[in-house]
């Protein structure tokens, strides 16, 4: 197999002694490369065999020289993890810490970010001439990457020319990665900093909020509504709320969080005029039904711009026990409602005769 010999095979296995001696012979390539480009230095990286790289370093060669998907010696072992093979090529001098690789143009500092290798990042943060801020081939800079690891993230916060705002190509900043992905810790420690911009707008119209909220991550929404945080109420997408989209998306938890914070709405409407318990009745989804519903300012009568309610939408598709649920407590608001009506002088609230609930409520 092409690159496959002896110097090769003993860099790859981590044999130090006799790589050692097969690098003295005149006849022996040292740079010969295998199938996928990399030398015996870049393999060596990529296994983490310290010994072998101090060795073949030593000949001063190969440092920079990238494989066929334009991955160096660094890049491998950044992204492999291995700190102490990381700290033997960042000590030679004509090392370039900043090399991208060809296919996603990720630098050896992306690749540790995303790998979460917390001491192979700092390390390499502790080079002057390490660029934080390069972006890969769609926009993602290292501190996007390392958006689920929170202590990998503290280490980049802690460079002052880290740009915690920095945006890819679809307009998603570090705090949206990390909503998106579920890191409540990494989202709070974003939200600390008095520059990181928390109402930042994707290309689609997404925000933080509205992304964790669709995931279903309510850790992360409980962390974006703390004080200071999101508002709730402006946290659109598409001009619906965050409750809305919860309430359709069936993201129970998320709606329990939402319900719990003061100034939400239970009964905002979308543009055609459906509610959230409109949308959780319509799609099936009980539990968000029976959440809503224990809320005493959640009205179950509700009819959207077409003078349909939960009811008559679970009705349609098929959610009987759905709509069960919230004709009983439709009944129930409207006997409360007609009970506090006012009375005639003298006459009992209870001996004013009632409409049966069959003639007040919509059939369908």
């Amino acid at each position: 197999m092409c690159g496959r010999t002896p110097l090769f095979r003993a860099a790859e296995n981590g044999h130090e002694e006799i790589v050692r001696v097969l690098i003295e012979r005149n006849d022996v390539n040292s740079s010969i490369v295998d199938e996928r480009g990399r030398t015996p230095l870049c393999v060596a990286a990529q296994k983490g065999h310290e010994g072998v790289v101090r060795v073949l370093v030593e000949r001063r060669n190969d440092l920079n020289t990238a494989d066929s998907c334009g991955q160096t010696p660094l890049s491998w072992a950044a992204s492999e993890g291995h700190v102490r093979v990381v700290r033997i090529l960042l000590e030679q001098s004509d090392i370039n810490p900043n090399i991208a690789d060809t296919v996603y143009g990720q630098t050896p500092l992306s690749l540790a970010a995303e790998g979460g290798w917390k001491e192979v990042v700092r390390t390499l943060l502790g080079r002057v001439d390490v660029n934080p801020n390069i972006p890969d081939k769609t926009g993602l800079t290292p501190l996007s990457f390392a958006a689920r690891y929170a202590e990998v993230v503290r280490i980049l916060l802690g460079r002052d020319d880290v740009n915690p705002n920095t945006a890819d190509k679809n307009g998603q900043t570090p705090l949206f990665y990390a909503a998106y992905r579920g890191s409540a810790g990494v989202v709070r420690i974003l939200m600390n900093r008095n520059d990181c911009n928390l109402e930042k707008v994707d290309n689609s119209g997404w925000t933080p909020l509205s992304v964790a909220v669709y995931r279903g991550h309510s850790r992360v929404v409980s962390v974006l509504l703390e004080p200071n945080g999101f508002d709730p109420g402006r946290a659109k997408i598409h001009a619906r709320t965050a409750l809305l989209l919860a309430a359709e998306w069936g993201r129970a938890e998320v709606v329990r969080v939402l319900l719990e914070r003061k100034g939400i709405d239970p009964n905002s409407a979308d543009k055609y005029g459906r509610t959230p318990l409109a949308w959780a009745a319509g799609n099936g989804y009980e539990q968000v039904v029976r959440i809503l519903l224990a809320r005493k300012a959640v009205n179950p009568t509700i009819a959207d711009r077409c003078g349909q309610t939960a009811d008559w939408w679970a009705t349609q598709n098929g959610y009987h026990i759905i709509a069960k649920l919230v004709r009983d407590r439709a009944n129930s608001t409207l006997r409360y409602a007609a009970n506090l009506e006012p009375t005639d002088p003298g006459s009992p609230a209870l001996s004013r005769p009632c409409e049966p609930p069959s003639k007040r409520i919509r059939r369908f």
